[in-house]
């Protein structure tokens, strides 16, 4: 029983150990969010099973097939650098954008990014202009963006009408955003295959339907045909918005706070 006891006992944890696991379980939560809805994903998964058979070959005793795992360990390490170069500065930038500021400066920039989408939409509505903007949220898209035209741009009105001209190139598909940033243009979206769904809807509709069936993004799509704003998540639609419908609406879903977004509607009212 002796070693049970000695097992059981717990060693005293003082403010350094504290602030080691709390480092740590920080930097894991960043590297998961950053790989995210990336090749990575499937990396890991990989390196998880051979870590668990390398142990599994240890307790079974199995020579062989630890000795293959512990000759390929280093071959592995410069595989991952090769095939993921991309990835590994993309991961460097990240965390060299300050991530501690990054958190405080989140709600203003959300608040920026929905005046944007509404006026984008306002002006895309007054033309007619058919457009569909997708929002990315926990689930990653990143397969629908490496099918599209990469942009990774700052969101702004003029850039979104731009891009949904009949004479753009990038008109026919929808766009991405991930965050403050267009990741990409011309993106193709899964049509809905909801038979409940009303046949009045066209396309864009029916993309953004496919498209929030499958995942938690919001899409905002504006008709071609009249001109009315819809926002579609979770397999619902939302029509005939208007924009501080919508407004209030991206704030409420996308989880931003609306103190700000007030403060901007009374000072619209003000200069009125």
């Amino acid at each position: 029983m002796n070693w049970l006891t000695a097992l059981l006992r717990r060693p005293d944890i003082g403010w350094a150990d504290a602030l080691d696991i709390a480092i740590v379980s920080f930097l894991l939560y960043e590297l998961l969010v950053l790989i995210r809805g990336t090749r990575a994903v499937q990396m890991a998964l990989s390196g998880g099973f051979l870590l668990l058979l390398y142990f599994l070959s240890q307790w079974l005793q199995l020579e062989t097939v630890n000795w293959v795992i512990r000759n390929l360990a280093a071959y592995v390490v410069f595989a991952i650098i090769v095939l993921f170069q991309a990835d590994i500065r993309r991961a460097l930038a990240h965390f060299g954008r300050a991530p501690f500021f990054r958190y405080f400066e989140r709600a203003e920039h959300a608040d920026e990014t929905i005046e944007e989408l509404v006026t984008a939409a306002t002006n895309l509505a007054a033309r007619r202009t058919g457009a569909i903007i997708v929002l990315e949220r926990q689930i990653g898209l990143r397969n629908y963006i490496e099918g599209g035209i990469p942009l990774d741009a700052m969101i702004t009105y003029d850039l979104l009408s731009s891009i949904f001209q009949a004479a753009s190139p990038l008109h026919d598909g929808a766009v991405i955003i991930q965050g403050d940033r267009i990741a990409a243009a011309a993106c193709f979206l899964p049509l809905s295959v909801n038979p409940r769904v009303s046949r009045d809807l066209g396309t864009r509709h029916r993309a953004a339907l496919g498209l929030t069936e499958e995942n938690d993004a919001l899409a905002i799509v504006v008709s071609e045909e009249t001109g009315a704003i819809s926002v579609a998540m979770g397999g619902g639609l939302e029509r005939n918005l208007s924009a501080d419908a919508l407004r209030t609406r991206l704030a409420t879903l996308l989880g931003y706070r609306r103190r700000r977004i007030r403060r901007a509607e009374e000072a619209r009212s003000s200069l009125a």
